[in-house]
Formats: structure tokens, C-alpha cells, sequence
């Protein structure tokens, strides 16, 4: 039986979308995730409404608008396992876009609440911030595309790559407790890419009572929802793993915790 965490691609629609998570679909609050396939002179058109997104350029390049900006020709990558950091364009509540394919396009826009905040921009590769995170078989790379430092009003974006082989979202951590300084309540997608295409990558969520306690192995191209409890990735040997992750929250601020369990892993030695 497949999981109702796993949400699948589907074949295109007249938009070009072939996956989308709702608030009402994922039976949660603040994020919302679709994907687009869009091909060369096809155009996506959105309303904003109460929500901001972020028009994140998976491969290909695009022409983008706002109600208040424009930008020609953007994009550089023409696969995510190039690891050059992405172009993306946030837009705010109450506002707009026009996004026209130049080449083949895979789109992913991701979508919270909004206040309208700040203007759109666009968010080039230099305004990435780029870390390596964990040692040895916890050795991943991160995009910082929109940490909590860059202005928006809900969202968090990061896309991670995970080598053959390697662990990431790891030790286990969770944000699912609006306690903060010590814990922040962020629902949170990871959408995957593969390479080799025909692999698969393996997520846990699981709570501390076990009530959500799934082992999952999301393909490529297909959305895991993590709507609380713990959720490590491993990346089988021989097959890279990409996921770009969405989060947001009452507030936005990413406090996690560690599974007691497993944070001996990151403690210096001898505490």
C-alpha cells in the first residue's frame, strides 16, 4: 500500500504541472508545493492572492514578471545534479507572475502565507548561500536559497545534495513544537531528484511515541510530506540524491531538535 506521505508526479496537465501539495491535500496549515514541466514558450500565470511563493528554477532558463519587476533570460542550470546554485524569484501576497519558458523548464513554486511584506526580487545564484554540512557518511551540500536571514514573510527554502551513500537530515530532527528558543513548528516538504533516475533515496518520519512511524523510498520525482516527527534521508550507493525542501510556520524561525537517541553522533567527544 503506498503511503499517504509519498505524493507522486503525474503526467503534465494543461499548466504543465505534474505534482502539487495543497494545505488541503497534505491536511496541514501553511505550506503549499507544485512542480511544473514547462516547455519552450509555455507560460505559467498566477494570482498570489493571500500567499507568497518562490519561483524556484529547477533546470532550465525562463523569462520571469511580477507586478513589479521583470527579469529576462534567467537560469543557468540545465540539471539539478549540476550543483550550481538555482535562480529563483520571490514574489509577496497580493501580487503576481508570468513565468515563460525559454528552454525546458522544470519550475517548482513554492507557496505560505503572506503579508506582503517586501517586494519581489529576484534571488540569483550570487545571493545563494552555499555549506557543507555533517563529515564522512553525513557529508551533504547545502543552497541556502531563502534561509530565515533573507526577507520574506513565511517561507524557508534549501535544496540539499546527498552523495551515493551518504545520510542527510541527520542525526533525526524534528520542528513540529511551537516552543521556541528551544523548538519552532515548521511543516516541511522534500521534493527528490535521483541519479541515476531509475533509484530511489529512503526517508524515515517517525514521532517519539511511534503514533507516525513510517520507512519510506520516494523516487525521482515524487514529494514526501513531513508534517511532524523525525525524518533522516539516506541516499543508496551509486545514486545521488537532490530535495529541494519547503518549510513554514506560525513563526519563521528554524529551531529543531535532535532525537535524544542519536545526538550523540554530533557531541564533541568526551560530553
Amino acid at each position: 500500500m503506498a503511503s499517504e506521505l509519498i505524493v507522486p508526479q503525474t503526467a503534465p496537465d494543461a499548466d504543465g504541472r505534474v505534482l502539487a501539495v495543497t494545505p488541503e491535500s497534505a491536511g496541514w496549515t501553511y505550506v503549499g508545493f507544485e512542480v511544473y514541466r514547462l516547455r519552450p514558450g509555455q507560460r505559467l500565470l498566477r494570482e498570489t492572492g493571500e500567499r507568497e511563493a518562490a519561483l524556484v528554477l529547477l533546470s532550465g532558463k525562463a523569462n520571469a514578471s511580477t507586478a513589479d519587476g521583470q527579469w529576462e533570460g534567467i537560469g543557468r542550470r540545465m540539471n539539478v545534479f549540476e550543483r550550481i546554485p538555482p535562480y529563483t524569484v520571490y514574489v509577496p501576497s497580493g501580487n503576481r507572475f508570468d513565468v515563460e519558458a525559454v528552454t525546458e523548464l522544470e519550475l517548482a513554486v513554492c507557496w505560505a502565507p503572506g503579508a506582503g511584506t517586501y517586494p519581489s526580487r529576484l534571488i540569483g545564484p550570487e545571493d545563494v548561500g552555499f555549506e557543507e554540512r555533517g563529515e564522512g557518511h553525513t557529508l551533504r551540500y547545502i543552497h541556502n536559497i531563502l534561509p530565515e536571514q533573507k526577507p520574506a514573510d513565511s517561507l524557508l527554502v534549501v535544496e540539499v545534495f546527498t552523495p551515493g551513500g551518504h545520510w542527510s537530515s541527520y542525526p533525526p530532527h524534528k520542528h513540529d513544537r511551537d516552543a521556541l528558543p528551544e523548538e519552532s513548528l515548521l511543516e516541511e516538504t522534500y521534493y527528490y531528484r535521483v541519479q541515476p533516475g531509475q533509484g530511489f533515496a529512503v526517508q524515515r518520519v517517525y514521532t517519539d511515541d511511534r503514533s507516525l512511524d513510517e520507512t519510506l523510498a520516494p523516487r525521482d520525482g515524487e514529494a514526501v510530506l513531513v508534517p511532524c516527527g523525525y525524518h533522516p534521508v539516506s541516499a543508496p550507493p551509486g545514486y545521488d540524491v537532490y530535495y529541494l525542501n519547503v518549510m513554514a510556520g506560525p513563526i519563521r524561525q528554524w529551531k529543531f531538535h535532535n532525537d535524544p537517541d542519536h545526538e550523540w553522533i554530533v557531541k564533541p567527544k568526551g560530553v
